[in-house]
């Protein structure tokens, strides 16, 4: 992985073996981004999304790996607790083709996503204050404390 910054955003290059998510949060851990936006296309050969349970509050896990997946959606946020540890909030769509060489698609929560080709991802970070997070009592979930 290699990123850039120019400006107020961070263009990050993500290369075979790396895992996204991971790179992400290394990125603004790095750069002490406390808060930000970021988006992305790419090409992976593993990758985990969630979808949420509401009744358990815990993901149900989708896992695809060993061909080519077209990340042909990346968004999410990066957002801090109190006491400023980083937390991500990652959608991801991904596209790939099955035995009868029919497309199909997998989407939901980014748990884990590693690069088969490369991937592109711009970093936003908010500028002048802090987006924290915080627990909603009334779903269980943690949410932007604003």
């Amino acid at each position: 992985m290699d990123y850039k910054k120019i400006g107020d955003s961070i263009y990050a290059r993500f290369d075979k073996g790396d895992e996204i998510v991971t790179g992400i949060l290394g990125i603004c851990r790095k750069e002490k981004i406390l808060s930000a936006t970021y988006s992305g296309i790419g090409g992976c050969g593993d990758v985990t999304v969630g979808t949420l349970i509401p009744e358990t509050n815990e993901f149900l896990r989708h896992n695809k790996k060993g061909m080519m997946l077209e990340m042909i959606s990346l968004n999410g946020n990066i957002s801090a607790d109190d006491n400023d540890n980083i937390e991500h909030h990652t959608h991801a769509m991904f596209s790939y083709l099955d035995e009868n060489k029919t497309p199909q698609f997998l989407g939901g929560h980014l748990l884990e996503a590693t690069v088969l080709y490369t991937a592109e991802i711009v970093i936003n970070p908010v500028q002048n204050g802090v987006i924290r997070r915080m627990k909603d009592e009334k779903t269980g979930i943690v949410v932007w404390k604003l």
